[in-house]
C-alpha cells in the first residue's frame, strides 16, 4: 500500500526564484515605459521647433485711384483795345515846362487852349483832346501824376472844434464838528441794556458819527466806553438828526462825536 513514498521538500527556494523573476520583469517593463514616455516628449518638442509659428496676415491690396490728367490751363489772352494815341488841339501852344520854347507874345491872361503834351503826337482839330492810355501809377502828394495816372493834391486839414471842458464835479467836503450833542435836532437816549445792569456797568460812551448833507447819520462807531454799553449807544446814534451844515452856501458832510452817559440807578 505504501510502496511508493513521495518525499515533499521545502518550497522556499522556488518561491524566492519566482519572486526574483517577477521583480526583474516589473523593473524591465517600468524602464521601457519610462523610456518610451521620455522619447515621446523629446519627439513632440522636436516637432514644435520645426513648426512655423509666424502669423501671416493677409491684407487686401488698396485700390489705387487713377488721378485724372490735368488739362493745361489756357492762358488768358491779352485784350487789346483801340485807344487814341494822338492829341488834338485847336491851336498849338507849347508847354510852359519846356525851357527851349519861348512864347512869342507874353500875356497876363491864360489861354483857354491847353498846352501840347510832351512826347505825344499832336494834330490840329476842332476839339482839345488828350490821348487815352492805360492808367499810370499814382503820383506823389501834391503832384499831378504821370500821363494816364491819378494824382493826389495837398491834404487839407480841417480844424475840429475843441471838446467842451469837463464839468467839474462838486467835491463833497467832510467837515469836523467836534462834539455834536448841541447841534442835534433829535437825540434819542439809548436804552440801558439788562446785561449791563446785571454787571453794574456804567460810564460815558463816545460814538463817532458821520452826518450827511441832509442831517442824517449814515455811519456810527463806538470809540470808547464799556463794551456792554457800546451797542446800545450806536443804535441810538443812528436815530439822531442834525441840522444841515453849510459851507460857502453848499451843504456838506460833518464828522463828529456823540457822547452818551449811562448812569446806573
Amino acid at each position: 500500500m505504501f510502496d511508493v513514498l513521495v518525499e515533499s521538500g521545502s518550497h522556499k527556494e522556488d518561491l524566492q526564484r519566482k519572486g526574483t523573476f517577477l521583480l526583474g520583469t516589473v523593473i524591465i517593463y517600468s524602464v521601457l515605459i519610462i523610456g518610451l514616455f521620455v522619447a515621446s516628449i523629446l519627439w513632440y518638442e522636436a516637432r514644435l521647433d520645426a513648426q512655423n509659428l509666424e502669423l501671416v496676415t493677409l491684407v487686401a491690396p488698396v485700390p489705387v485711384q487713377q488721378q485724372p490728367e490735368q488739362q493745361p490751363q489756357e492762358q488768358p489772352k491779352p485784350t487789346t483795345t483801340t485807344q487814341q494815341q494822338v492829341a488834338t488841339r485847336t491851336e498849338l501852344i507849347s508847354s510852359t515846362l519846356d525851357p527851349t520854347k519861348v512864347p512869342e507874345k507874353p500875356s497876363t491872361v491864360a489861354s483857354k487852349v491847353p498846352p501840347v503834351p510832351p512826347n505825344t503826337p499832336v494834330a490840329l482839330g476842332r476839339t482839345n483832346t488828350d490821348p487815352v492810355g492805360p492808367t499810370g501809377p499814382v503820383g506823389p502828394p501834391g503832384a499831378g501824376g504821370v500821363v494816364g495816372g491819378t494824382g493826389s493834391g495837398p491834404v487839407v486839414k480841417v480844424d475840429e472844434p475843441p471838446p467842451p471842458p469837463p464839468t467839474p464835479t462838486p467835491k463833497k467836503v467832510i467837515q469836523s464838528g467836534g462834539v455834536l450833542n448841541g447841534k442835534a435836532i433829535s437825540l434819542p437816549q439809548p436804552a440801558y441794556p439788562p446785561m449791563a445792569k446785571a454787571a453794574r456797568a456804567s460810564g460815558t460812551v463816545n460814538v463817532q458819527v458821520l452826518v450827511d448833507e441832509t442831517g442824517k447819520v449814515v455811519s456810527a462807531t463806538a470809540v470808547s466806553g464799556h463794551p456792554l454799553l457800546r451797542q446800545a449807544a450806536v443804535q441810538a446814534a443812528y436815530r439822531a438828526r442834525f441840522t444841515p451844515t453849510l459851507l460857502s452856501g453848499q451843504p456838506v458832510k460833518v464828522q463828529g462825536i456823540i457822547t452818551y452817559n449811562f448812569v446806573l440807578q
